[in-house]
Parts: structure tokens; C-alpha cells; sequence
């Protein structure tokens, strides 16, 4: 029993106390940008079926705009985990020279993803929107 009971402390010692989450365990090279695109477009048909609200104090708009909120906040935040992804591990000291304001462009993405999910602006839905285009393309014309 005694040896039992060293072991199992022993093995205690090398589980992990935390768990770690990545894109991929290993370096798989598979990046796309169209999870991105869709989560902005989303956030901006949500914005817009928010403006398009007639009036919001019967329990059906409350319960809609609860919903789109709540799906708006969802993929502003998928729009900020997925240029997040490509920017910090697809993105090298070669594609910086090529495209010297990307760290800039990513910022301003997530900057955008941000005030979309604190405020209903269908403005700042727009512009999330263009500014994750813009980043998808540049992503395609490093692939080429």
C-alpha cells in the first residue's frame, strides 16, 4: 500500500494544474480568415435587426433584442479569437516587410470588435465588416 500511495503523489506531480487551449496542438498551417468574415457579418445583420426594432417594451422585443444582442456580443468576440489566431501564428517577419501596418490593421480590428460589443452603432458594424475584409485579403495575397 505504502508504494501505492508514493505513486500516486509522484504522478500527481506531472498532471497538468491548468489546461492550455491553442488554435491546434500541433503546428497544423491551417489558417482561414472565413470565420472571421462571417462573425462580422453576423455582428452587423444583428446591429441592424437591432436599429430595425420598432418598439422594445413588449416581452417578443425584449426577448429579440436580448437574443441579438447576446449573438452580436458571440461573434464580435469570434471575429477578435480568429484575427487573433492568424495574426499572432500565421503571420512572419516576411509578410511585416510585405505589409508593414498589419500589427496596426489587427489592432484597430480588435478595437472595433470591441466597441461592437459594448454598443449597437451600426457604423462600427460596418466598419468591422471592412476592416476584417481587408485583413482576409491581405492574408490570401501573403498565400500566393
Amino acid at each position: 500500500m505504502k508504494n501505492n500511495n508514493l505513486f500516486n503523489k509522484i504522478k500527481l506531480n506531472f498532471i497538468p494544474r491548468e489546461t492550455a487551449f491553442a488554435h491546434c496542438d500541433i503546428p497544423c498551417g491551417i489558417y482561414d480568415p472565413k470565420a472571421a468574415e462571417t462573425a462580422a457579418e453576423t455582428v452587423e445583420k444583428m446591429m441592424s435587426l437591432i436599429a430595425d426594432l420598432e418598439e422594445t417594451n413588449s416581452k417578443d422585443a425584449l426577448n429579440s433584442m436580448a437574443r441579438y444582442v447576446d449573438v452580436k456580443e458571440k461573434h464580435a468576440e469570434i471575429v477578435k479569437h480568429e484575427v487573433r489566431i492568424i495574426w499572432g501564428d500565421y503571420f512572419k517577419p516576411p509578410h511585416l516587410e510585405q505589409y508593414p501596418d498589419i500589427h496596426d490593421k489587427t489592432w484597430n480590428i480588435l478595437k472595433t470588435a470591441s466597441a461592437c460589443r459594448v454598443g449597437t452603432s451600426l457604423e462600427d458594424a460596418k466598419k468591422l465588416r471592412e476592416q476584417v475584409a481587408e485583413f482576409a485579403k491581405i492574408f490570401w495575397d501573403t498565400k500566393k
